[in-house]
């Protein structure tokens, strides 16, 4: 097996991804109006995967599936990052 002593460095252009935040926007909306706790809902979805954790009032679960979980946490560490 190989030794790797340098640190591999990822680039690329990043654009604000604008069908993120508006996937997110509208199921935060869809579970705040079911009485769910948004971010806890969200948080369990990003880790596991399971849609259930995601209402289907308003077809929010249907909707968060127009993105993939990694787009999801590349917009918001970049958006959490830039706002410091």
């Amino acid at each position: 097996m190989a030794e790797h002593h340098e640190t591999m460095k990822f680039n690329f252009e990043f654009e604000p991804n604008q069908k993120v935040r508006e996937v997110l926007d509208e199921v935060y909306q869809a579970l705040k109006e079911k009485g769910y706790n948004p971010i806890n809902q969200l948080v369990g979805y990003i880790l596991s995967g399971d849609p259930t954790y995601i209402t289907s009032h308003k077809s929010a679960r249907t909707i968060i599936r127009r993105v993939e979980r990694d787009e999801i946490l590349e917009e918001l560490f970049k958006v959490y990052l830039e706002n410091k």
